[in-house]
């Protein structure tokens, strides 16, 4: 994992110099870090992610690019759910929390058609890929 994280710790740094703004192979994705307590370590993590909206919500999809699991962050966020979130140059807190049925099917369906690789991963997994939305506290 230290090669994702060395990959994260330099989108981080590229997205707080930059005003969110990020390149390379993430470059032209909405782009956003999200700060939580760690599920079993407690400790601060900062994740780069990116996101849809839905209204004022935030949307991540836990895809982990189609792995069988979900991605750590996902258990950070259910075990811990208040965060702050960084888009941009703005930043404030937030509450995790997981859809189901139709409200997961219509976000994960507007976040694919926006970023079509999330269908790929989608395809890769039996897993269904969980969608969560980060509501302003």
């Amino acid at each position: 994992m230290s090669q994702l994280d060395d990959f994260n710790q330099a989108v981080i740094k590229e997205f707080r110099a930059n005003k969110g703004k990020v390149g390379g192979q993430m470059e032209g994705m909405p782009m956003i870090l999200v700060t939580m307590t760690g599920a079993k370590s407690g400790r601060t993590i900062v994740k780069p992610l990116v996101y849809s909206k839905d209204g004022d919500r935030v949307v991540i999809v836990a895809s982990f690019a189609g792995a069988p699991i979900n991605p750590p962050w996902y258990h950070n966020l259910m075990k811990n759910p208040v965060a702050t979130v960084e888009i941009g140059t703005e930043k404030f807190q937030v509450r995790a929390k997981a859809t189901t049925g139709e409200e997961r099917e219509r976000l994960f369906n507007q976040h694919a058609a926006q970023m079509p690789i999330f269908n790929d991963y989608k395809k890769k997994t039996s897993r269904q890929i969980p969608v969560l939305v980060l509501e302003r506290t």
